[in-house]
């Protein structure tokens, strides 16, 4: 039984996607998170074989950052991406990051399915009403380094879990809360942040965020 977590910020959603993919053979919804944040901090904690998630839950860090960290430290999670985004950019960006399919919820229940089986087989698949070109797979397949991001990737793993809450103006007692970490490690760990991105003050960098298009309002 392949154990299923499902990321979306409207709970009607979640429990949609949670009948159709309980009824499916072989899959079980074991957990479910309404953003960005509470779904990386639930993979660190269960045992998930497959992550279906939305990219746009605000407010929070932006689902092309989430598939990323969680592709970086949980390589064998398999990440479905079921979104209203069906812009290249974003399709290319999500699948450059990490994701093993791409849904649209335009499309039929089908899809979604067909992209389940897929990820149980250890497959790739992408909707059917979406179709890549020869310069999207050269995108995909590119390094994607952003110099200007440089700061950002220097983060350690912790680093950029706090990111996120500190830019939505979290307390330190309440981002040591969500981590399960102390209020002096937090403390510590914006400081570090705000040293690798040179920044002076948390508007510096709530506008460093949004620039980038890391968190979303």
């Amino acid at each position: 039984m392949l154990k299923v977590l499902i990321a979306d910020d409207h709970a009607v959603v979640r429990k949609g996607l949670s009948y159709l993919i309980n009824a499916q053979p072989n899959f079980k919804v074991v957990a479910e998170a309404g953003n960005g944040t509470d779904a990386y901090t639930l993979v660190e904690q269960h045992p998930i074989n497959i992550l279906v998630m939305d990219l746009s839950m605000p407010p929070g860090e932006n689902g092309l950052v989430t598939t990323q960290r969680i592709h970086d430290h949980f390589p064998n999670i398999r990440i479905m991406i079921l979104s209203m985004h069906e812009e290249q950019e974003y399709i290319n960006k999500a699948i450059h990051n990490g994701a093993m399919s791409y849904i649209l919820k335009s499309s039929p229940d089908n899809e979604l399915i067909a992209g389940l089986n897929a990820l149980a087989a250890d497959k790739q698949y992408i909707d059917s009403h979406i179709t890549l070109s020869k310069s999207d797979i050269k995108e995909i397949e590119s390094n994607g380094i952003d110099s200007n991001l440089k700061g950002y990737h220097s983060l350690s793993k912790r680093e950029r879990e706090v990111f996120p809450l500190m830019a939505l103006g979290y307390t330190n007692k309440e981002i040591a809360n969500r981590l399960f970490i102390s209020t002096k490690t937090v403390e510590a760990h914006k400081a570090s942040i705000m040293h690798k991105l040179a920044l002076n003050s948390r508007p510096e960098l709530v506008r460093y965020a949004v620039h980038h298009h890391l968190i979303e309002f």
